[in-house]
């Protein structure tokens, strides 16, 4: 990345795939943006740069990347890959991390169970430009797309047509909504909007403060 490039990111603001951070705080704390990144399209975080954009610089590169580095590591299952750029504007050097998206969802933060528990893993994904915990439909439908498991020859059934005639009448339908207009249980209406998903049937999608909600495609 050129300086140039750089400036022009830093100048534009946050967003889905830019992070800015005026320091390095914590293992678990980075992880969780490299993770958010990582299990959405992937991004980059700029250290040394406040988040109205405000260049305040790094005290120590080296630090910063070995601290990046054990976040990535050992806080992430599986470890995360990544890359390192240091780069001074003026006198401020910055550090830049660039997280590629992932091609084994979903990453979560390290609790050193064998396979992944939807009750209690922390799965991040990014919104906007926010980092938030995904929920256990984020979670299903991130482990869907990488094992490839979408449906085909998907039966539209009771439930999936209340959804449609939800949907006929309002621009998007939520778990709760459809749980009380079938006179079914949340989790019941949780598998069928995330199976609609599978179908292609459906959109998910995330508000700012990481509600849920489901669109027609």
């Amino acid at each position: 990345m050129t300086r140039k490039q750089l400036i022009k990111l830093i100048e534009e603001g946050e967003n889905l795939n830019v992070e800015f951070k005026q320091r390095f705080s914590s293992e678990e704390k980075i992880a969780k943006e490299m993770l958010a990144f990582a299990n959405t399209k992937g991004g980059i975080i700029i250290f040394g740069v406040e988040d109205d954009g405000k260049i305040c610089g790094v005290h120590s590169e080296k630090g910063e990347a070995e601290l990046i580095k054990t976040a990535a590591e050992k806080f992430c299952e599986p470890p995360l890959e990544y890359s390192i750029e240091f780069l001074n504007i003026g006198s401020d050097e910055l550090v830049i991390v660039h997280i590629p998206e992932s091609e084994n969802k979903p990453n979560r933060i390290q609790d050193f169970e064998s396979k992944i528990n939807l009750n209690t893993a922390q799965v991040y994904v990014r919104v906007n430009e926010k980092s938030v915990l995904a929920s256990k439909e984020m979670i299903k439908i991130l482990q869907s797309k990488t094992n490839e498991t979408s449906l085909v020859n998907y039966t539209i059934s009771k439930n999936e047509k209340i959804v449609f005639e939800l949907l006929e009448n309002k621009d998007s339908v939520t778990v709760k909504e459809l749980a009380g207009k079938a006179n079914i249980s949340n989790r019941r209406a949780s598998r069928t909007l995330i199976n609609m998903v599978r179908a292609n049937l459906l959109f998910l999608h995330h508000k700012d403060n990481g509600e849920e909600f489901f669109t027609s495609v």
